[in-house]
C-alpha cells in the first residue's frame, strides 16, 4: 500500500490510499479519483509524509548495519567531546548565562534535572540531549 496526500483543482487537501504508484495512475486516468470536498475529479499528488510497503524484509546485512550505527554513533561522541566544553552538572546555569549574554557564546555540554530542563525550555533556550554512554570499569 501506498498512502499519497492528494490536492484537488479547488485546493482541497485530502489523503488516497492505493495498492501501489500504477493503480493511482490508473485510478486518476479513469477519473475515479476524486475529492471527498467538492467531488472534483481533477486532483494532482503532492509530496507523501511515507509509504508501507508490502514486505517488510530484514535487512540484509544487519552487522554491518549495526557496525555503521557504531561508527556514526562513535563520531557524534567524538565530535561533542572534542568541541562542546564540559561543565557537568552546571549545564543548566551556564545556557542561562549564554543566553543572557552574561557569558561568552561556546558550545557546552553536560547534564541537567528535568526540573532545569523546564526552566531551559521556559526561557527559550534551545537544546538537545546526546545519550552517551559511560565505558565499563575495568579492574586494574
Amino acid at each position: 500500500m501506498i498512502a499519497y496526500d492528494l490536492q484537488c483543482a479547488n485546493g482541497h487537501e485530502f489523503e488516497g490510499w492505493f495498492e501501489d504508484g500504477a493503480a493511482y495512475e490508473e485510478q486518476d486516468k479513469k477519473k475515479l479519483v476524486s475529492c471527498p470536498f467538492c467531488n472534483s475529479t481533477s486532483v494532482s499528488r503532492m509530496l507523501s509524509p511515507f509509504s508501507i510497503k508490502k514486505s517488510m524484509a530484514p535487512p540484509e546485512q544487519p552487522e554491518k548495519d549495526l557496525k555503521n550505527v557504531e561508527n556514526i554513533t562513535k563520531k557524534v561522541i567524538d565530535y561533542v567531546k572534542n568541541n562542546f566544553e564540559d561543565v557537568g552538572s552546571d549545564f543548566s546555569k551556564e545556557a542561562l548565562k549564554i543566553h543572557y549574554g552574561v557569558n561568552e557564546p561556546r558550545n557546552i555540554r553536560g547534564f541537567s534535572t528535568l526540573e532545569e530542563e523546564k526552566t531551559l525550555k521556559k526561557e527559550g533556550i534551545q537544546f538537545f540531549k546526546i545519550p552517551i554512554p559511560v565505558p565499563p570499569e575495568t579492574d586494574s
